[in-house]
């Protein structure tokens, strides 16, 4: 695959906490880029282990490297003081755990320049941690050229609308390419323009920091370019975020995600059906934290409801009904989901 023409500084971003396990992986696979302009940002947000000193070390050996060492604030402090220090023209993101393909930035930025798009992604898989070294070797040796490459504009109506895989595959079968415009509010195997996250930052404090800026980025977005070729390798481990124990505000955090999307799809015309099943799963979820009892959590709860009652009642009844269908096949959907990756060893 012929390259652009011109090689523009493309900023990645890695939020780094007690990562130390696996952080080789990580920053390894990204120094082991095809495409080498490279800004490199590595975050400490205040890790207790040997990552600092790893980091570190990248440092003193690799020009790119930028490190930058603070307190600990939570994954939306790390990424936003990634974002303040970016110089480059193109931004991504990587967590500290995963492994990009070495191919990530060259098809991820001939995609987006060709397309004139202001966003591209490609495909990932997850895996377990007994699967590391293998994973870091196919990484290694880089993903094919993709077959295709696909164009869409909305992707606020796509990123609410595609999100079911059963439909995906239905569409698909139909010969609608449905599964190229599927994106969730990961960050992570995504390329950026710079002036997207001008003026947008990650809400600090709160564990659902990418779906509550999701809608705004997705607004600012006029066009998107997918390839149909895996360029990230996700690790699927016990001590992640993703599998950890959840308490009353991990939930209450994704209902106010889901109901600020909700309103801002409103306003745009868009049917908010994955923001209905962000709001109804989570405030269900919400009922089996462990701190639910506390009094402060059992009246946020009651009042959630009261904003879930008038934001469904905002919506057609078929828009309702397309949105509750939806839901439910999302519902069925995760718990095959659960089961699979969080048994991934």
């Amino acid at each position: 695959m012929q390259l652009v023409h011109e090689s523009p500084l493309v900023s990645i971003i890695v939020p780094v906490y007690n990562a130390e396990r696996y952080l080789h992986y990580c920053v390894d696979s990204i120094l082991g880029q095809s495409y080498t302009n490279l800004e490199v940002i590595l975050v400490d947000d205040g890790a207790t282990d040997s990552s600092p000193n790893i980091l570190d070390d990248y440092a003193r050996k690799d020009a790119r490297v930028t490190v930058i060492h603070q307190s600990n604030g939570g994954i939306a402090k790390a990424q936003n003081t990634g974002l303040d220090a970016a110089h480059g023209e193109y931004i991504a993101f990587s967590d500290n755990d995963d492994i990009l393909d070495r191919r990530n930035i060259e098809l991820l930025l001939h995609a987006l320049v060709k397309a004139d798009a202001d966003m591209s992604k490609a495909r990932w898989r997850q895996f377990g941690v007994s699967q590391l070294d293998i994973v870091a070797e196919e990484a290694a040796e880089g993903a094919t050229d993709p077959v295709t490459i696909s164009v869409f504009t909305e992707p606020l109506r796509a990123y609410q609308s595609v999100f079911c895989k059963s439909l995906r595959i239905i569409g698909n079968r139909l010969g609608h390419n449905t599964e190229a415009k599927y994106f969730n509010e990961a960050n992570w195997c995504r390329l950026y323009k710079r002036e997207l996250w001008e003026g947008l930052r990650f809400p600090e404090g709160m564990y659902a920091q990418d779906v509550m800026v999701a809608g705004e980025l997705y607004s600012r977005t006029r066009k998107v370019a997918d390839i149909d070729v895996n360029l990230y390798n996700w690790l699927q481990s016990s001590g992640s975020v993703t599998h950890k124990e959840r308490g009353f505000n991990f939930y209450q955090d994704n209902f106010v995600a889901g109901s600020t999307n909700f309103r801002l799809c409103i306003e745009h015309g868009v049917v908010p059906a994955r923001s209905y099943y962000t709001m109804v799963e989570q405030l269900g979820e919400a009922k089996t934290a462990s701190d639910f009892s506390a009094s402060d959590n059992t009246e946020r709860y009651a009042k959630d409801r009261e904003i879930l009652a008038d934001l469904l009642s905002r919506l057609t009844p078929a828009q309702r009904i397309r949105c509750a269908a939806t839901y439910y096949i999302r519902l069925l959907e995760k718990q095959v989901y659960d089961m699979r990756v969080k048994n991934m060893k």
